[in-house]
């Protein structure tokens, strides 16, 4: 059985509605996220809740990291509390939404896979890019190992596409494929990073 979106998914999802223009989705940054929720089925909900809470796993100095990292303008974290903080509010946000429509199946099938049996191919594609500031790549790779190797995937490939200096070679991207295959992606969520490889 699929993932329930063959698109992005989760906490990597969310991060990508912090572009330069978020403010026109809502005054405050819990508000960007909670009408992304409101206008999400109910698995997507599940699972960006579900990536919040394992990454409460990382200190906050490592979530900002992975947030900024993943996102293409995030709000200063001093506004937010911190990343911890930020974290358990996108957490809050969830069970919001999912106690407001009431009987909420739980995730099943490919979307509760967490990609344990990847995690050394993971750690080597965060190695790989080494266009990526040293503390993105520790950061990923604590939560590779502290979180899900699913979780930190799909931030690395958020922070591959919002790399300044990205670019990826052809094998890259077909270990960057063989990994989103592993862990059973939609055809479009290692796709989206398609264009930067070399040409």
């Amino acid at each position: 059985m699929p993932r329930f979106t063959p698109f992005d998914f989760g906490v990597s999802r969310v991060m990508a509605s912090f572009h330069q223009d978020w403010i026109y989705d809502g005054d405050t940054a819990a508000d960007v996220v909670a009408k992304h929720l409101a206008e999400s089925v109910d698995e997507e909900a599940l699972a960006v809740r579900r990536d919040a809470r394992v990454l409460g796993n990382l200190p906050s100095p490592t979530l900002e990291v992975l947030w900024d990292a993943g996102a293409q303008y995030m709000p200063s974290f001093r506004l937010l509390g911190g990343g911890a903080e930020w974290t358990r509010t996108v957490v809050g946000l969830c069970d919001e939404r999912l106690s407001a429509n009431g009987d909420v199946r739980p995730l099943t099938g490919a979307d509760t896979e967490d990609g344990v049996a990847c995690l050394d191919m993971v750690v080597a594609e965060i190695e790989a890019a080494r266009f990526l500031e040293p503390e993105v790549r520790a950061a990923l790779t604590d939560c590779a190992r502290r979180c899900t190797p699913d979780v930190a995937f799909r931030v690395l490939l958020r922070a591959i596409r919002c790399a300044p200096h990205a670019s990826l070679s052809s094998e890259q991207y077909v270990r960057l494929e063989a990994v989103g295959s592993a862990l059973r992606y939609g055809e479009f969520l290692v796709d989206f990073v398609r264009y930067l490889v070399e040409q």
